[in-house]
């Protein structure tokens, strides 16, 4: 997996990242600024998931993308 891409191009990927998960405001998705590992804990915290669950979600959703 890639995540540079997703880091490089935060701004416009974001929106793909709030349709996904409703529960990060802007102000989380401002914090994430397209860290995995922020994304991933930020995704913990709204959802009440466990790490792995959250990584094989961000996992899921990204290989689902058309980029």
């Amino acid at each position: 997996m890639d995540w540079n891409r997703v880091e490089g191009n935060w701004k416009q990927i974001r929106g793909k990242v709030k349709e996904q998960w409703g529960k990060l405001t802007d102000d989380d998705l401002d914090q994430i600024d397209g860290q995995r590992d922020q994304l991933e804990g930020k995704i913990q915290e709204r959802y009440g998931l466990a790490r792995d669950r959250a990584r094989q979600d961000i996992d899921d959703w990204y290989s689902s993308q058309t980029w």
